[in-house]
């Protein structure tokens, strides 16, 4: 039961901030076959994209390619998370092109 001094988690949530490219970046991810669940929304410096394929897990932090390198900087939570993250592989990406080479679904260039 809420008081009027407490409010629920739920009503705290921020409307998360996506980067212009993460649609494109879900759409070829899943184009190449991979799953892919957003976590924009969980905050607290957690990635973006929580990524399944070809029987790995990847987690990736979604910057936008087209700002200045100023803007695409980690947050102070982003840089704590990913710092204290044990698990597997955690990458920022900024381009359809970099999300795709994280899974090795193209090659380097």
């Amino acid at each position: 039961m809420m008081t009027a001094n407490k409010v629920d988690d739920a009503q705290l949530m921020r409307k998360a901030k996506i980067d212009t490219n993460q649609e494109a970046i879900v759409q070829a991810l899943r184009a190449a076959g991979a799953t892919v669940q957003s976590l924009a929304s969980v905050g607290h410096g957690v990635p973006d994209l929580l990524v399944g394929f070809r029987n790995q897990t990847v987690l990736l932090e979604v910057k936008d390619g087209a700002k200045s390198p100023s803007k695409r900087r980690l947050t102070e939570d982003q840089i704590k998370w990913h710092g204290q993250w044990t698990g597997g592989v955690v990458a920022v990406v900024d381009s359809v092109e970099s999300a795709l080479r994280v899974l090795g679904i193209i090659n380097e260039s």
